[in-house]
């Protein structure tokens, strides 16, 4: 028995060991590999300076759930799926010079959700647990106590200020996070009027849905949600056995192109793609009945992609001369959480932050302000005994006290709880889609969390983006930084425009001048 211990000790050091060697290069193994890279750092650190113009355009990015932990645990998945040992890889969000924490408590309630937080950082003020665009003197689900409570958004502002607006969400386009850009609801459920209780009836409140198509003129909508928008006699497109939500027969999608020159809805991917943005100034696509569907399920040839539907809005968008406002929010982080489900949730983090790369192509860093952030955290913990280059869906290295193994991805609370003695796992079960991370209490669904999220941002103004802020914060930057209400005598200079030029037409021009200059 001795000697069997012995040869799996052995092996386990070999196994260890060749880890080791396969995810380590030789070259950090120096101290002037580090010396080197940190000195890189201080660099260009030393050459940050802040953009004091005016901001063109916004684009936030909303992370929903992306709590920091999702944040490290999405960029070694991105190394490891570029076959790289993945914790020496950086987010395209890492790269953004400006750093700071959100402070995300609700004005009711410790742990946050994420209508209250979008009400802070799209509107400026802080609400209660479950409202939209109203103050906490609103209580959730009372209707009557909206009136005379409403705040404004980044969103409403910058279309009163003759930019162009949109929303790209992997969610239902009535869901919380997007609903704050232009909705005011005592409860963040009324998605359509089949919700709406008798009280909110009564006292003439509307659902989320009317209220995306009646409060402000969106020019570009993206995500899910098809249901909310038609009657409940009117068959989806898709599943012939589903049918619309709304009791009060309204086609919501015809009042939406009503009126509207250029104006499109397309529900599936060859529709998607056949719209030209040149000639397109209004687009709807409502891809799903409800959510669209996680990255790692999602149909390419019937879904766009988050980054194909970002890519899209900015193109239509980027016509006005006066700039644009985008919302992009990466939905379904969340929902992998709450599920217990840490791949769903990372896969969503690596295709979010795909997004926020494209973007950066599509735009220019000196006339567009770009925040990245999230509206709260998850109970997800990552750690555990592991080598370097470990699979974050692997298992730890180390057997727990009751000699199993454990993954290194888990969750405080949530599904994947298990009565009596703790199953046994293995990468191979572990790294599967549908694998619930172990738990250590019982819920259905797993909870927020309550600590700061991060705030990344580049762009005119985004050095204002600095140490423990408070959430509604970062709607007061994004608006001083456009010179929008309420700063519109924001004193700034106008915007870089400079930043007009594309990258690549810029290093073209630079080809031509470096030609002729040669040739001279």
């Amino acid at each position: 028995m001795a000697s069997q211990h012995k040869l799996i000790f052995t092996g386990l050091l070999i196994s260890i060991s060749m880890q080791w060697t396969l995810s380590i290069s030789e070259e950090e193994l120096h101290a002037s590999y580090w010396n080197n890279k940190a000195r890189q750092a201080l660099h260009t650190a030393l050459n940050v300076q802040p953009n004091i113009h005016q901001a063109k355009n916004i684009i936030l990015f909303l992370g929903d759930g992306m709590g920091v932990t999702t944040v490290t645990a999405a960029r070694i998945l991105k190394g490891q799926l570029a076959g790289e040992s993945g914790e020496e890889t950086s987010l395209v969000m890492d790269t953004f010079p400006h750093l700071a924490l959100s402070k995300t408590y609700n004005v009711d309630q410790q742990m946050p959700d994420s209508a209250g937080t979008a009400t802070a950082y799209l509107c400026g003020v802080k609400a209660n647990y479950g409202t939209l665009g109203v103050t906490a003197a609103t209580p959730r689900g009372n209707c009557s106590a909206t009136y005379g409570n409403e705040v404004t958004s980044v969103l409403n502002r910058a279309k009163k200020a003759g930019k162009s607006v949109g929303i790209v969400t992997t969610t239902r386009v009535q869901h919380a996070s997007p609903g704050a850009n232009y909705a005011h609801s005592a409860n963040r459920s009324w998605y359509c009027d089949s919700d709406l209780t008798p009280e909110a009836i009564q006292n003439g409140c509307r659902d989320v849905a009317y209220q995306l198509v009646h409060n402000i003129e969106i020019d570009v909508i993206l995500g899910g949600g098809r249901q909310y928008m038609f009657s409940n006699t009117t068959q989806d497109p898709e599943y012939p056995t589903d049918r619309g939500y709304r009791n009060d027969g309204q086609n919501l999608v015809t009042e939406w192109l009503k009126n509207k020159m250029n104006a499109k809805y397309v529900w599936n991917k060859a529709e998607f793609d056949a719209i030209n943005p040149a000639n397109t100034d209004f687009l709807i696509g409502l891809f799903e009945p409800k959510d669209c569907r996680y990255e790692l399920e999602r149909d390419a040839s019937m879904d766009p992609s988050l980054t194909e539907m970002m890519e899209k809005a900015i193109k239509i968008l980027s016509k006005n001369p006066k700039g644009f406002y985008l919302f992009v929010e990466g939905g379904r982080i969340d929902h992998g959480h709450h599920g217990g489900r840490a791949k769903r949730a990372l896969y969503e983090t690596v295709e979010f932050d795909r997004a926020i790369g494209r973007a950066a192509e599509l735009t220019s860093e000196l006339d567009t302000l770009s925040v990245v952030t999230a509206d709260h955290s998850h109970v997800f913990a990552f750690g555990g005994h592991s080598a370097r280059g470990n699979s974050v869906l692997g298992v730890s290295r180390v057997l727990a006290e009751d000699k199993k193994h454990y993954t290194t991805a888990l969750y405080g609370n949530g599904p994947g709880y298990r009565e009596g003695t703790r199953p046994d796992v293995n990468e191979t079960i572990s790294s599967t889609n549908d694998y619930l991370q172990q738990a250590t209490v019982p819920l259905d669904s797993e909870t927020h969390g309550i600590e700061d999220v991060a705030i990344f941002a580049k762009g005119p103004m985004s050095h204002l983006f600095h140490g423990v802020q408070e959430q509604n914060y970062i709607a007061h930057v994004i608006a001083y930084a456009a010179c929008l209400e309420p700063y519109e005598n924001c004193d700034l200079p106008p915007p870089d425009h400079a930043g007009s030029i594309h990258p690549s037409l810029l290093l073209l021009l630079m080809s031509l001048l470096l030609l002729s200059l040669c040739s001279v």
